[in-house]
């Protein structure tokens, strides 16, 4: 397994070996061992989540704050996604700064992402299925999110605006210059 370091402290790619023949592939998705020694840290995941979208859905920009803050490992099985972390770490020198990644069941890169970061993810494929792991419970008096389209982070999500499809819930989120870490 190869792992990639991004411009963002501790958000780390991942690139799995797969083993191809004429059946189809294998690769090994997660391996806690694996994952401690490659990232130095000693994460422990303890709920797994998965999502299907079409294409044009937006999901986030999501987090979780204090006690209830949550590191993810996140990748695609069916599709293809822009998946995007911001740094919300006020002690980072990246601080309020983005990163965007596309993710997709043919490069079956996986990303990592510290407690202290908002995350969302756009669908770019006519479907995708998204899968994440995260080392901390859900908390809904917790979560927390930031406005997608907040013109300081100005992330490109890479479809038109009259083509995403985003709920209210995230639609009300604030900007970044207002959200809560």
């Amino acid at each position: 397994m190869k792992v990639i370091k991004t411009k963002l402290e501790g958000c780390l790619i991942f690139e799995p070996d797969v083993f191809c023949d004429s059946r189809g592939y294998f690769f090994e998705s997660f391996n806690q061992d694996k994952f401690n020694k490659l990232t130095n840290l000693d994460v422990k995941f303890v709920q797994d989540n998965e999502s299907f979208s079409t294409k044009g859905v937006l999901r986030g920009l999501h987090y979780q704050i204090g006690e209830f803050a949550q590191a993810k490992l996140v990748r695609v099985i069916s599709g293809r996604i822009l998946d995007v972390v911001v740094d919300l770490r006020e002690n980072s020198s990246t601080c309020g700064k983005y990163l965007a990644t596309e993710l997709s069941s043919e490069n079956k890169r996986q990303m990592f992402i510290p407690r202290g970061f908002a995350h969302g993810f756009i669908v770019l494929s006519d479907t995708a299925i998204f899968s994440y792991k995260c080392d901390n419970y859900y908390n809904k008096p917790a979560e927390r999110g930031i406005l997608f389209n907040d013109k300081k982070l100005n992330i490109n999500w890479q479809l038109p605006h009259k083509d995403l499809i985003i709920s209210e819930k995230d639609l009300a989120l604030p900007k970044l210059e207002n959200a809560e870490f």
